[in-house]
């Protein structure tokens, strides 16, 4: 292991965020405006992005000068730890104004209350860079717009890799460039859409900064202010979901805004290789693409399931839906409110499609929006959902979750032994759109879902330490690890992280980061023989 290449490494990237810092600070300096100077810095949210801006740009450009002998000598097992080590440096960083505006705002004193509003800062803000959208927040509204910025930004910085990004700055990164943006971008193919790494980042970035655009402009012209509109688009291409609002998109009640982020919520979940082809004329990605069509296919079958299922039976009984497990239990009244509002949203066939489309588009491509609370649906709609957590977009998109092509192979490998069972002579290779699958992928493939899957199971096992309802431990458990956001009871809709105890919290900010660098890039960094010289 070359130290020095790491360390060199990771100041570029420090410097990356602290520039970045430099964006949501200005907000708070503007709405800090009529205090004047020097009172203006006294502002909890001026000072913290300040401070949090400097720490950047200082320890990134004191470690690069330090390291810049290192800087040719990465490899591929540097590249690894780069990724790793570069989130979780950069989530530290981030997190600092969070962690400032809590201790203030909390007013707290002692060890405890400081750990508590470090921890509830770190989760939010590695939830924001994994594009999970998990929040310890339960009032939205109350917190500085500055800081609201900055949520989305670490969506939009994360959505398509802080790693890319900062290659696109610093094309001479190293020769582990590639390494680490085969660990940070989503899925089990990287294609190069250009002969040199700097310019696939470039393309990456202009693709997804356009429809960012694109997004925000429509979701002006629906009604939207400017600054929920950026956010939004932040968070929906990112496949994010923090909302500027408590309730989410629900808060809007337009159908015009729920469509348009439904329309680009697909499109986030889509490979932007496809995105790119498309911008120059080639649709061939459209028409042809495997696993866009599974995608495609996936999305539809389950609105159809979840419309149908919503106008024959709406939501599940009001007796049913009350005894499900939630954090901080309403009293009947409020609950037999909320209830009528929710059986409100599902009364026609419009509202049905309206409203399944969006929790369908939203979960499988792990966005996390919502406009209702799915959380009293009927149960094989909560499962079906709970089940779409794990197919997640498209490999070479900004969602999470397991990603459509492996689970495709994975159909079709299981397929292909069933029929070698009674016919030991069959030789019939596993092919997508065509094109057979060599056995080293199809390896890697199965040998993620099985870690996936022993993942998942282990934190929902030790998350039933931290929190009392099985259901909400493991759905905790894949709404991080898949970087969905909401899941089920306890933390399903209309509710939160915040309760769930300091170390359920840190378990969960492990399940995110190992969901968005897709497990094996944090676990080869934990192998003892990676660190050896």
């Amino acid at each position: 292991m070359r130290r020095t290449a790491v360390v060199y490494a990771l100041g570029k990237l420090m410097q990356v965020m602290g520039a970045a810092l430099v964006l949501p600070l200005l907000i708070a300096v503007w709405d800090a405006r009529g205090a004047g100077f020097p009172a203006i810095f006294s502002a909890v949210d001026v000072y913290g992005l300040a401070i949090s801006a400097v720490v950047g740009l200082l320890a990134g450009t004191i470690l690069a000068r330090l390291a810049s002998h290192g800087r040719d000598r990465q490899g591929l097992r540097e590249g690894y730890v780069i990724v790793t080590f570069g989130w979780l440096s950069l989530a530290l960083i981030g997190c600092l104004p969070l962690f400032f505006y809590f201790a203030v705002v909390r007013g707290v004193e002692g060890f405890g209350p400081w750990l508590l509003a470090f921890t509830d800062a770190y989760f939010e803000i590695m939830s924001g860079f994994t594009t999970t959208g998990a929040t310890i927040l339960a009032n939205i509204e109350e917190v500085p717009r500055s800081l609201l910025f900055l949520r989305s930004l670490t969506h939009w910085l994360g959505g398509m890799g802080i790693i890319t990004l900062a290659i696109v700055i610093f094309p001479a990164m190293g020769i582990s460039a590639y390494s680490m943006y085969r660990g940070e971008v989503p899925g089990p193919t990287h294609d190069k859409l250009r002969p040199r790494l700097a310019q696939t980042a470039q393309v990456l970035w202009a693709v997804y900064g356009s429809l960012t655009a694109l997004e925000t402009v429509l979701l002006m012209v629906a009604g939207m202010n400017w600054f929920d509109a950026v956010n939004h688009a932040f968070a929906t291409m990112a496949t994010g979901g923090f909302s500027t609002k408590s309730a989410s998109i629900a808060a809007y009640d337009s159908a015009f805004v729920e469509w348009i982020i439904i329309v680009f919520m697909f499109l986030a979940g889509v490979n932007f290789l496809i995105h790119f082809k498309t911008f120059r004329g080639d649709f061939s990605g459209v028409t042809r693409d495997r696993e866009f069509r599974f995608y495609t296919y996936v999305i539809v079958v389950a609105v159809l399931i979840g419309a149908t299922m919503l106008a024959l039976q709406g939501p599940a009984p009001m007796e049913v839906a009350a005894h499900e497990y939630r954090h901080g239990e309403r009293p009947e009244a409020q609950f037999a409110e909320h209830y009528a509002r929710e059986e409100a949203k599902v009364r026609s066939a419009g509202d049905c499609i309206r409203a399944a489309a969006f929790q369908v588009v939203s979960i499988t491509t792990t966005t996390g929006f919502v406009t209702a609370d799915f959380d009293i649906w009927p149960d094989f709609l909560r499962f079906m959902l709970v089940l779409l957590m794990f197919f997640g977009g498209c490999a070479g998109s900004t969602g999470g979750g397991i990603k459509m092509i492996r689970m495709l192979v994975a159909a079709k490998a299981s397929v292909i032994q069933l029929r070698k069972l009674t016919q030991p002579r069959l030789v019939a290779p596993v092919k997508v759109g065509g094109q057979p699958i060599d056995n080293d992928k199809i390896t890697n493939i199965l040998s993620f879902l099985i870690l996936f899957a022993g993942l998942f199971v282990g934190i929902g096992a030790l998350m039933t330490l931290f929190v009392p309802d099985l259901t909400t431990a493991f759905t905790a458990s894949i709404a991080t690890l898949g970087n969905v956001g909401p899941g089920l009871a306890g933390v399903g809709a209309i509710e939160n992280y915040g309760w769930i105890p300091i170390p359920g919290k840190w378990l969960l900010v492990l399940s995110m980061l190992l969901g968005r660098l897709e497990v094996f890039t944090v676990l080869i960094v934990l192998r003892p023989a990676i660190w050896r010289r």
